[in-house]
Protein backbone atom coordinates (compact mmCIF):
# COMPACT_ATOMS: atom_id res chain seq x y z
CA UNK A 1 0.00 0.00 0.00
CA UNK A 2 2.81 2.42 0.86
CA UNK A 3 4.35 1.99 -2.60
CA UNK A 4 1.16 2.08 -4.65
CA UNK A 5 -0.55 4.85 -2.65
CA UNK A 6 2.19 7.17 -1.41
CA UNK A 7 -0.22 9.82 -0.07
CA UNK A 8 -2.34 7.39 1.96
CA UNK A 9 -2.11 6.90 5.72
CA UNK A 10 0.14 3.85 6.13
CA UNK A 11 -1.81 2.83 9.23
CA UNK A 12 -5.30 3.34 7.82
CA UNK A 13 -7.47 0.77 9.60
CA UNK A 14 -9.18 -0.14 6.33
CA UNK A 15 -5.95 -1.55 4.84
CA UNK A 16 -5.97 -4.62 7.06
CA UNK A 17 -9.67 -5.10 6.41
CA UNK A 18 -9.10 -5.09 2.64
CA UNK A 19 -6.30 -7.64 2.92
CA UNK A 20 -8.31 -9.96 5.17
CA UNK A 21 -11.41 -9.61 3.01
CA UNK A 22 -9.48 -10.98 0.00
CA UNK A 23 -7.90 -13.89 1.86
CA UNK A 24 -8.84 -17.43 0.75
CA UNK A 25 -11.46 -19.11 2.93
CA UNK A 26 -13.11 -15.94 4.26
CA UNK A 27 -16.25 -16.52 2.20
CA UNK A 28 -19.01 -14.04 3.02
CA UNK A 29 -17.50 -12.90 6.33
CA UNK A 30 -17.37 -9.10 6.66
CA UNK A 31 -14.49 -7.26 8.29
CA UNK A 32 -14.83 -4.10 10.38
CA UNK A 33 -11.94 -1.68 10.84
CA UNK A 34 -11.29 -0.02 14.18
CA UNK A 35 -9.78 3.28 15.28
CA UNK A 36 -6.53 3.64 17.22
CA UNK A 37 -6.96 3.57 20.98
CA UNK A 38 -4.54 4.34 23.83
CA UNK A 39 -4.32 3.50 27.53
CA UNK A 40 -6.00 6.06 29.81
CA UNK A 41 -3.97 6.22 33.03
CA UNK A 42 -6.88 7.92 34.83
CA UNK A 43 -9.61 5.43 33.97
CA UNK A 44 -7.32 2.39 33.51
CA UNK A 45 -8.89 1.36 30.22
CA UNK A 46 -8.06 1.44 26.53
CA UNK A 47 -10.02 4.22 24.75
CA UNK A 48 -9.91 6.86 22.04
CA UNK A 49 -7.54 9.59 23.33
CA UNK A 50 -9.07 12.75 24.78
CA UNK A 51 -7.43 15.75 23.12
CA UNK A 52 -8.13 17.84 26.25
CA UNK A 53 -5.73 15.76 28.39
CA UNK A 54 -3.10 14.15 26.10
CA UNK A 55 -0.62 13.54 28.93
CA UNK A 56 -2.97 11.01 30.50
CA UNK A 57 -2.65 8.56 27.59
CA UNK A 58 0.06 5.94 26.89
CA UNK A 59 0.50 4.34 23.47
CA UNK A 60 0.75 0.54 23.55
CA UNK A 61 1.27 -0.36 19.89
CA UNK A 62 1.18 -3.86 18.52
CA UNK A 63 4.98 -3.82 18.21
CA UNK A 64 5.36 -2.75 21.85
CA UNK A 65 2.80 -5.33 22.99
CA UNK A 66 4.68 -8.15 21.23
CA UNK A 67 7.98 -7.01 22.74
CA UNK A 68 6.46 -6.91 26.22
CA UNK A 69 4.99 -10.38 25.68
CA UNK A 70 8.34 -11.81 24.52
CA UNK A 71 9.92 -10.26 27.62
CA UNK A 72 7.29 -11.88 29.85
CA UNK A 73 5.97 -8.54 31.19
CA UNK A 74 3.97 -8.76 34.44
CA UNK A 75 1.17 -6.48 35.75
CA UNK A 76 2.28 -3.01 36.80
CA UNK A 77 1.71 -1.70 40.31
CA UNK A 78 -1.88 -0.58 40.81
CA UNK A 79 -0.69 2.82 42.04
CA UNK A 80 2.30 3.45 39.77
CA UNK A 81 1.95 3.30 35.97
CA UNK A 82 5.32 4.08 34.32
CA UNK A 83 5.46 6.03 31.09
CA UNK A 84 8.07 3.60 29.70
CA UNK A 85 6.36 0.22 29.96
CA UNK A 86 9.18 -1.62 28.16
CA UNK A 87 11.81 -0.40 30.61
CA UNK A 88 9.57 -1.32 33.55
CA UNK A 89 8.56 -4.57 31.78
CA UNK A 90 4.98 -4.38 32.98
CA UNK A 91 1.44 -4.11 31.63
CA UNK A 92 -1.04 -1.70 33.29
CA UNK A 93 -4.23 -3.11 34.71
CA UNK A 94 -7.17 -2.72 32.37
CA UNK A 95 -5.05 -3.17 29.26
CA UNK A 96 -6.07 -6.82 28.94
CA UNK A 97 -7.71 -9.40 31.20
CA UNK A 98 -4.95 -11.29 33.12
CA UNK A 99 -5.76 -14.69 31.60
CA UNK A 100 -5.71 -13.19 28.12
CA UNK A 101 -2.35 -11.54 28.72
CA UNK A 102 -0.86 -14.81 29.93
CA UNK A 103 -1.99 -16.42 26.69
CA UNK A 104 -0.27 -13.68 24.68
CA UNK A 105 2.95 -14.09 26.71
CA UNK A 106 2.83 -17.85 26.27
CA UNK A 107 2.49 -17.49 22.52
CA UNK A 108 5.23 -14.93 21.90
CA UNK A 109 7.72 -16.60 24.24
CA UNK A 110 7.20 -19.92 22.41
CA UNK A 111 6.30 -18.73 18.91
CA UNK A 112 9.01 -20.86 17.28
CA UNK A 113 7.78 -24.08 18.87
CA UNK A 114 6.34 -25.79 15.78
CA UNK A 115 4.62 -28.46 17.88
CA UNK A 116 2.50 -25.87 19.74
CA UNK A 117 1.95 -22.94 17.38
CA UNK A 118 1.25 -23.34 13.67
CA UNK A 119 1.11 -20.15 11.53
CA UNK A 120 -1.98 -19.61 9.37
CA UNK A 121 0.03 -20.33 6.21
CA UNK A 122 1.02 -23.81 7.39
CA UNK A 123 -2.18 -25.86 7.55
CA UNK A 124 -2.03 -29.35 9.05
CA UNK A 125 -3.54 -31.29 6.14
CA UNK A 126 -2.87 -34.32 4.02
CA UNK A 127 -0.68 -33.68 0.99
CA UNK A 128 -2.86 -32.64 -2.00
CA UNK A 129 -1.19 -35.34 -4.07
CA UNK A 130 -2.11 -36.99 -7.36
CA UNK A 131 -3.70 -40.46 -7.03
CA UNK A 132 -0.85 -41.88 -9.14
CA UNK A 133 1.71 -40.89 -6.52
CA UNK A 134 2.70 -42.28 -3.11
CA UNK A 135 3.14 -39.80 -0.20
CA UNK A 136 5.60 -40.80 2.50
CA UNK A 137 6.21 -39.18 5.91
CA UNK A 138 4.32 -36.27 7.45
CA UNK A 139 3.37 -33.48 5.05
CA UNK A 140 4.72 -30.18 6.39
CA UNK A 141 7.84 -31.80 7.85
CA UNK A 142 11.27 -32.63 6.46
CA UNK A 143 10.33 -36.33 6.58
CA UNK A 144 7.81 -35.93 3.73
CA UNK A 145 8.54 -37.05 0.17
CA UNK A 146 6.39 -37.90 -2.83
CA UNK A 147 7.09 -40.69 -5.34
CA UNK A 148 5.26 -41.68 -8.50
CA UNK A 149 3.74 -45.17 -8.61
CA UNK A 150 4.81 -45.95 -12.18
CA UNK A 151 7.58 -43.51 -13.08
CA UNK A 152 11.00 -43.71 -11.44
CA UNK A 153 12.00 -40.03 -11.80
CA UNK A 154 9.84 -36.90 -12.04
CA UNK A 155 12.78 -35.17 -13.73
CA UNK A 156 14.17 -37.74 -16.17
CA UNK A 157 11.50 -40.34 -16.97
CA UNK A 158 8.62 -38.16 -18.16
CA UNK A 159 8.93 -37.00 -21.79
CA UNK A 160 9.26 -33.28 -22.40
CA UNK A 161 5.90 -33.28 -24.22
CA UNK A 162 3.02 -35.74 -24.68
CA UNK A 163 3.47 -38.19 -27.56
CA UNK A 164 2.28 -36.77 -30.86
CA UNK A 165 1.57 -33.27 -29.51
CA UNK A 166 2.67 -30.09 -31.29
CA UNK A 167 5.69 -28.17 -30.05
CA UNK A 168 3.79 -25.65 -27.90
CA UNK A 169 2.31 -28.42 -25.71
CA UNK A 170 4.61 -29.63 -22.93
CA UNK A 171 4.29 -31.95 -19.95
CA UNK A 172 3.94 -29.92 -16.76
CA UNK A 173 4.84 -31.66 -13.47
CA UNK A 174 3.14 -29.96 -10.51
CA UNK A 175 5.30 -29.35 -7.45
CA UNK A 176 3.20 -26.64 -5.72
CA UNK A 177 -0.58 -26.59 -6.27
CA UNK A 178 -2.31 -23.22 -6.54
CA UNK A 179 -3.03 -21.58 -3.12
CA UNK A 180 -0.55 -23.85 -1.29
CA UNK A 181 2.25 -22.11 0.62
CA UNK A 182 4.54 -25.10 1.28
CA UNK A 183 7.59 -24.67 -0.98
CA UNK A 184 7.87 -28.10 -2.62
CA UNK A 185 10.41 -29.10 -5.27
CA UNK A 186 11.84 -32.06 -7.14
CA UNK A 187 15.16 -33.02 -5.56
CA UNK A 188 17.99 -33.36 -8.08
CA UNK A 189 20.26 -35.18 -5.62
CA UNK A 190 17.84 -37.74 -4.14
CA UNK A 191 17.10 -41.17 -5.60
CA UNK A 192 14.06 -41.02 -7.86
CA UNK A 193 14.22 -37.21 -7.87
CA UNK A 194 11.32 -37.27 -5.41
CA UNK A 195 9.32 -34.16 -4.43
CA UNK A 196 10.10 -32.85 -0.94
CA UNK A 197 9.70 -29.55 0.91
CA UNK A 198 12.50 -27.03 0.55
CA UNK A 199 14.14 -25.96 3.80
CA UNK A 200 15.30 -22.70 5.36
CA UNK A 201 18.90 -22.16 6.45
CA UNK A 202 18.02 -23.47 9.92
CA UNK A 203 16.71 -26.73 8.41
CA UNK A 204 13.02 -25.98 9.02
CA UNK A 205 10.43 -26.53 6.23
CA UNK A 206 10.13 -23.51 3.95
CA UNK A 207 6.84 -21.73 3.22
CA UNK A 208 5.92 -18.83 0.98
CA UNK A 209 5.06 -15.79 3.09
CA UNK A 210 4.14 -13.36 0.29
CA UNK A 211 0.50 -14.45 0.32
CA UNK A 212 -0.81 -17.60 -1.36
CA UNK A 213 0.33 -18.40 -4.94
CA UNK A 214 -2.41 -17.71 -7.49
CA UNK A 215 -0.86 -20.16 -9.97
CA UNK A 216 0.19 -23.81 -10.09
CA UNK A 217 3.98 -24.17 -10.02
CA UNK A 218 6.28 -26.91 -11.20
CA UNK A 219 8.70 -27.96 -13.90
CA UNK A 220 9.16 -29.22 -17.44
CA UNK A 221 10.82 -32.66 -17.26
CA UNK A 222 13.98 -33.42 -19.25
CA UNK A 223 15.15 -29.80 -19.10
CA UNK A 224 18.02 -28.18 -17.19
CA UNK A 225 19.26 -24.60 -16.81
CA UNK A 226 23.02 -25.04 -17.22
CA UNK A 227 25.02 -22.74 -14.88
CA UNK A 228 27.82 -22.62 -17.47
CA UNK A 229 25.49 -21.11 -20.08
CA UNK A 230 25.84 -17.34 -19.63
CA UNK A 231 22.92 -15.08 -20.57
CA UNK A 232 23.29 -11.65 -22.25
CA UNK A 233 22.89 -10.18 -18.74
CA UNK A 234 26.01 -12.09 -17.65
CA UNK A 235 24.23 -14.70 -15.47
CA UNK A 236 24.47 -18.48 -15.58
CA UNK A 237 21.50 -20.81 -15.32
CA UNK A 238 20.14 -21.73 -11.89
CA UNK A 239 21.15 -25.42 -12.13
CA UNK A 240 17.51 -26.65 -11.98
CA UNK A 241 14.91 -28.04 -14.37
CA UNK A 242 12.93 -25.34 -16.20
CA UNK A 243 10.24 -23.78 -13.98
CA UNK A 244 6.58 -23.43 -14.96
CA UNK A 245 3.81 -21.10 -13.74
CA UNK A 246 0.40 -22.41 -14.81
CA UNK A 247 -2.33 -19.76 -14.71
CA UNK A 248 -5.49 -21.85 -15.02
CA UNK A 249 -8.65 -21.60 -12.95
CA UNK A 250 -7.88 -23.93 -10.05
CA UNK A 251 -5.41 -26.12 -8.14
CA UNK A 252 -3.81 -29.15 -9.76
CA UNK A 253 -2.60 -32.13 -7.73
CA UNK A 254 0.98 -32.34 -6.52
CA UNK A 255 2.95 -34.81 -8.61
CA UNK A 256 0.40 -34.80 -11.44
CA UNK A 257 1.54 -34.66 -15.08
CA UNK A 258 -0.48 -32.24 -17.20
CA UNK A 259 -0.35 -31.36 -20.92
CA UNK A 260 0.09 -27.57 -20.89
CA UNK A 261 -0.03 -24.96 -23.67
CA UNK A 262 2.93 -22.54 -23.73
CA UNK A 263 1.96 -18.84 -23.68
CA UNK A 264 5.34 -17.16 -23.11
CA UNK A 265 7.95 -16.76 -20.39
CA UNK A 266 9.57 -14.32 -17.97
CA UNK A 267 13.30 -14.27 -17.19
CA UNK A 268 13.92 -13.90 -13.47
CA UNK A 269 17.35 -12.87 -12.19
CA UNK A 270 17.42 -14.58 -8.79
CA UNK A 271 20.49 -13.87 -6.65
CA UNK A 272 22.64 -13.54 -9.77
CA UNK A 273 21.29 -16.62 -11.59
CA UNK A 274 19.06 -16.84 -14.67
CA UNK A 275 15.80 -18.56 -13.74
CA UNK A 276 13.36 -18.75 -16.64
CA UNK A 277 9.67 -19.08 -15.77
CA UNK A 278 7.61 -20.68 -18.54
CA UNK A 279 3.96 -19.59 -18.46
CA UNK A 280 1.30 -22.02 -19.67
CA UNK A 281 -2.32 -23.11 -19.28
CA UNK A 282 -3.41 -26.75 -18.96
CA UNK A 283 -5.40 -28.09 -21.88
CA UNK A 284 -8.24 -29.15 -19.58
CA UNK A 285 -8.82 -25.58 -18.34
CA UNK A 286 -12.16 -24.03 -19.39
CA UNK A 287 -10.32 -21.04 -20.89
CA UNK A 288 -7.60 -23.00 -22.71
CA UNK A 289 -9.26 -22.72 -26.12
CA UNK A 290 -9.40 -18.90 -25.82
CA UNK A 291 -5.86 -18.32 -24.53
CA UNK A 292 -2.98 -18.92 -26.95
CA UNK A 293 -0.56 -16.14 -25.98
CA UNK A 294 0.24 -13.71 -23.18
CA UNK A 295 -1.83 -11.07 -24.99
CA UNK A 296 -4.82 -13.44 -24.96
CA UNK A 297 -4.20 -14.12 -21.28
CA UNK A 298 -4.57 -10.45 -20.33
CA UNK A 299 -7.73 -10.14 -22.42
CA UNK A 300 -9.40 -13.16 -20.81
CA UNK A 301 -7.85 -12.62 -17.36
CA UNK A 302 -6.96 -8.91 -17.13
CA UNK A 303 -3.96 -8.02 -14.99
CA UNK A 304 -2.51 -11.54 -14.79
CA UNK A 305 0.84 -10.58 -16.33
CA UNK A 306 1.25 -7.69 -13.89
CA UNK A 307 0.49 -10.04 -10.99
CA UNK A 308 3.08 -12.55 -12.23
CA UNK A 309 5.71 -9.81 -12.55
CA UNK A 310 4.90 -8.51 -9.05
CA UNK A 311 5.13 -11.98 -7.52
CA UNK A 312 8.46 -12.82 -9.15
CA UNK A 313 10.02 -9.53 -8.12
CA UNK A 314 8.70 -9.35 -4.57
CA UNK A 315 7.88 -12.81 -3.21
CA UNK A 316 11.10 -12.90 -1.13
CA UNK A 317 10.69 -9.40 0.32
CA UNK A 318 8.34 -10.70 3.03
CA UNK A 319 11.30 -12.77 4.28
CA UNK A 320 13.45 -9.64 4.57
CA UNK A 321 15.30 -10.14 1.28
CA UNK A 322 15.68 -7.52 -1.48
CA UNK A 323 13.55 -7.55 -4.61
CA UNK A 324 14.47 -9.83 -7.49
CA UNK A 325 14.85 -8.36 -10.95
CA UNK A 326 13.63 -9.45 -14.37
CA UNK A 327 15.56 -9.22 -17.62
CA UNK A 328 12.43 -7.38 -18.81
CA UNK A 329 8.89 -6.95 -17.50
CA UNK A 330 7.40 -7.86 -20.90
CA UNK A 331 6.96 -11.63 -21.39
CA UNK A 332 8.49 -13.42 -24.36
CA UNK A 333 6.46 -14.73 -27.27
CA UNK A 334 5.45 -18.37 -27.57
CA UNK A 335 8.26 -19.01 -30.08
CA UNK A 336 10.87 -17.38 -27.83
CA UNK A 337 9.69 -19.51 -24.91
CA UNK A 338 9.88 -22.63 -27.10
CA UNK A 339 13.48 -21.76 -27.99
CA UNK A 340 14.32 -21.62 -24.25
CA UNK A 341 12.68 -25.01 -23.75
CA UNK A 342 14.64 -26.60 -26.59
CA UNK A 343 17.90 -25.08 -25.36
CA UNK A 344 17.38 -26.42 -21.82
CA UNK A 345 16.32 -29.82 -23.19
CA UNK A 346 19.60 -29.99 -25.07
CA UNK A 347 21.48 -29.07 -21.91
CA UNK A 348 19.66 -31.85 -20.05
CA UNK A 349 20.85 -34.30 -22.70
CA UNK A 350 24.38 -33.02 -22.13
CA UNK A 351 23.90 -33.56 -18.40
CA UNK A 352 22.90 -37.18 -19.01
CA UNK A 353 25.93 -37.65 -21.26
CA UNK A 354 24.10 -37.92 -24.57
CA UNK A 355 24.38 -34.40 -25.97
CA UNK A 356 26.90 -32.61 -28.14
CA UNK A 357 28.44 -30.27 -25.54
CA UNK A 358 32.22 -30.43 -25.20
CA UNK A 359 32.10 -29.12 -21.61
CA UNK A 360 34.26 -31.32 -19.38
CA UNK A 361 32.83 -30.06 -16.09
CA UNK A 362 29.30 -29.16 -15.08
CA UNK A 363 28.85 -27.46 -11.71
CA UNK A 364 27.32 -29.76 -9.12
CA UNK A 365 26.47 -32.52 -11.60
CA UNK A 366 28.40 -35.10 -9.61
CA UNK A 367 25.79 -34.77 -6.85
CA UNK A 368 22.75 -35.29 -9.11
CA UNK A 369 20.80 -38.55 -9.30
CA UNK A 370 21.10 -39.40 -13.00
CA UNK A 371 20.71 -43.19 -13.07
CA UNK A 372 17.03 -43.50 -14.06
CA UNK A 373 16.07 -45.06 -17.42
CA UNK A 374 15.10 -41.71 -18.90
CA UNK A 375 18.56 -40.26 -18.32
CA UNK A 376 20.73 -43.37 -18.81
CA UNK A 377 18.86 -44.45 -21.91
CA UNK A 378 19.04 -41.15 -23.80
Amino acid sequence: MAVAHKDDDLYDGDHGRYVLQNSPGIGGMKMLSFVKVMYDTKDNVMKIPDDARPDDFISISGTKMRLLARNGAVPCSATDIPTDLVEANCIPRGFMVPEGWQGVVDYYKNVNDAERWIPWSRPVVEAPACHRTVPNGKFGSTSFYLKHKEIESFWHDIPIRPTGEKAEIINFVVEIPMYMTAKMEVQKELAGNVITQDTNKDGSPRYYTYGTPFFNYGLIPQTWEDPTLISPQGNGGDNDPLDVMEIGSGPLKMGSINPCKILGSLELIDEGETDHKIICIVLTDPDASRINSMADLDIVKPGTTDKLVDWLKRYKTSDGKPENSLAQDTPTTVNEALAIIEETHGRWRDLCGHGTSSSSYIKGAEKFWLTSPGCKGQ
